[in-house]
């Protein structure tokens, strides 16, 4: 059987959702009866994104590339701006920029789904057919993971789909938790079997259950897991890819080899965030062994430090990369979302790659998204000392796209770092933009008012440890807005950087109620949701600062206004 007719695709559902126990719902999901269907009297569009995808309205959370066609399936709420009524949605692209809308795929109708169709992934089946696994939740409140197929191949959009009869396909047996088994993988072909695994748990311990099949229906649980970690809870949209270690190109799902190493990621129920592993798929006893250099559990490596949870990658043929796409929720009230008639947006897709050191995965927005640049403005060799700001114009600095290179001349005046920092957000919050250091921070401010009252710092800080330079990067979001009632962490991830050179690069995407930002060509990402009350549509502002005792220099900047794509 030949890679190239077996993965092709990978839909990405992102996985939100609702734990039912015994005694009904056990907190991965926050419901708000009042609101599930409630329907805005208008869309507001004060604080929605441009270019990053959303329905027309209310609640999503969020592709399978197929003949020539993206198709991103997600979860959809139709009636109301908060999580509930869940349908699988639809809508497709040729360019991963440009977006269309089409009826939903899927709806609860069957007993084995009834209480709600959650998240899955899909697989292209020898003869070019597609196949979407997904969860449901039948009449016994159980998640049992079912299959559906295209209605009409010849349908070029898919837009009808069918549930299988033989539904539900893998059902918990005694040893598994009933309540927390969802989110099946892309599958993978080996030795005459597919393979899928399932997020679950066994008291605190995260799993990823192993199952095995020759025809795609009849699936047999492993005696194994693939995975599991001790005290890491709920293992959520579990993704399970290989990767080559030299080399930017992507792998079929399916690949296999000497020069590949293989990553698992997981989204941790109890924490709301992700961590990923990079190790070695032993194909001959199915288990995935994470390396030495990678922590296995909550402190383990992130794919962004920020608002970014329920990822999954597909492998994009044309392009030969890997891609992965996040959801970023609201950081507003329910009330609010449900007031405004939207909630929630997907992270501009990113191109993924393993670095040179073997030791993370480096990250990119995808070319695609170059096209969108418009009025553009730059500065070079612009010398920035304590204290300094230069603000950015001729650009719309709410919907922006900037790219700046700093280069920091001495690293003498970096301050001593505490080996007891290892909380990466709280020594943001310990250590804000507001507050001196010596070798930063300096960075921009984003999203910032004339007079910044109001404004979103993205920013290095630079310290002296015992056998190299620690490098802190920072989306601050306590100063982004004026309100009170939303939420404004400091998102914070060290970066793995060699500053022998002196240079140290950011790029941030804006677009009025997120901020998107790469440090060091992509080795730490933090995506950060804000709610500016006057730092809006024009009167948002744009600055570079430095607020370190070293001077810095923007060695050179650019930055765009971005253009507006069709979007559903």
């Amino acid at each position: 059987m030949k890679l190239s007719k077996v993965l092709w695709v990978l839909l990405s559902l992102c996985c939100y959702c609702v734990i039912i126990n015994n005694n009904g719902v056990e907190g991965s999901h926050e419901v708000h009866p009042q609101y599930i269907s409630h329907q805005a009297a208008r869309v507001t569009q004060l604080h929605r994104t441009s270019y990053h995808f959303q329905p027309p309205r209310n609640w999503i959370n969020g592709p399978m590339f197929y003949n020539g066609i993206y198709h991103l399936f997600y979860q959809y709420n139709p009636k109301g701006a908060v999580w509930g009524n869940i349908v699988w949605a639809h809508s497709i692209s040729r360019n991963l920029i440009d977006w269309e809308a089409l009826e939903p795929a899927i709806y609860p109708t069957d007993p084995y789904d009834i209480n709600g169709c959650w998240s899955g992934s899909a697989t292209i089946l020898p003869g070019n057919r597609p196949a979407i696994l997904y969860t449901g939740i039948d009449t016994q409140q159980r998640q049992v993971q079912n299959i559906a197929f295209p209605a009409n191949l010849s349908d070029p959009y898919l837009t009808k789909w069918v549930k299988s009869s033989k539904n539900p396909l893998v059902a918990p047996d005694s040893s598994v938790n009933a309540s927390a088994f969802r989110d099946p993988t892309t599958a993978w072909w080996l030795n005459g079997h597919w393979r899928i695994a399932v997020g679950g748990k066994h008291h605190k311990r995260g799993i990823a259950h192993l199952y095995r099949s020759r025809d795609f229906m009849k699936w047999v649980k492993a005696k194994h897991p693939l995975h599991s970690a001790r005290y890491t809870g709920m293992w959520e949209c579990p993704d399970f890819f290989p990767v080559p270690i030299y080399g930017e190109n992507g792998l079929d799902t399916s690949a296999t080899g000497r020069n590949v190493k293989h990553v698992l990621k997981v989204s941790l129920d109890l924490t709301r965030y992700e961590y990923y592993t990079i190790g070695t798929y032993n194909p001959s006893i199915d288990r995935y062994i994470p390396d030495n250099s990678s922590s296995d559990g909550w402190d383990g490596l992130r794919y962004d430090y920020g608002n970014f949870y329920a990822s999954k990658t597909f492998y994009d043929p044309p392009h030969n990369r890997r891609v992965l796409w996040g959801w970023a929720n609201e950081s507003d009230t329910s009330s609010n979302d449900t007031a405004k008639g939207w909630a929630g947006i997907q992270t501009i897709p990113r191109t993924l790659w393993l670095d040179k050191g073997i030791k993370q995965l480096i990250q990119w927005p995808i070319r695609e998204i170059n096209a969108l640049r418009g009025q553009k403005f730059q500065v070079r060799n612009q010398e920035l000392k304590t204290g300094e700001y230069v603000n950015i114009p001729e650009i719309s600095a709410a919907q922006a796209d900037v790219e700046v290179t700093f280069y920091v001349p001495s690293l003498e005046r970096a301050e001593e770092f505490d080996p007891s920092w290892v909380n990466a957000q709280d020594l943001c919050g310990m250590k804000g933009s507001t507050v001196q250091g010596g070798v930063g921070p300096f960075g921009l401010l984003t999203l910032a008012s004339e007079h910044l009252e109001e404004y979103t710092p993205v920013f290095f800080r630079i310290f002296k440890a015992k056998d190299k330079h620690k490098v802190l990067m920072c989306s601050d979001a306590k100063s982004s807005s004026l309100r009170t009632d939303v939420y404004k962490p400091s998102f914070a991830g060290f970066v793995n950087v060699d500053l022998k050179d002196g240079m140290l690069s950011l790029r941030s995407l804006i677009d009025h109620s997120v901020v998107e930002s790469f440090g060091a060509g992509g080795k730490t990402c933090i995506t950060s949701r804000v709610y500016p009350t006057m730092a809006v549509m024009k009167k948002a502002h744009l600055y570079a600062f430095n607020n370190g005792t070293e001077a810095v220099t923007i060695k050179k900047l650019k930055a765009w206004t971005m253009h507006t794509p069709q979007m559903n």
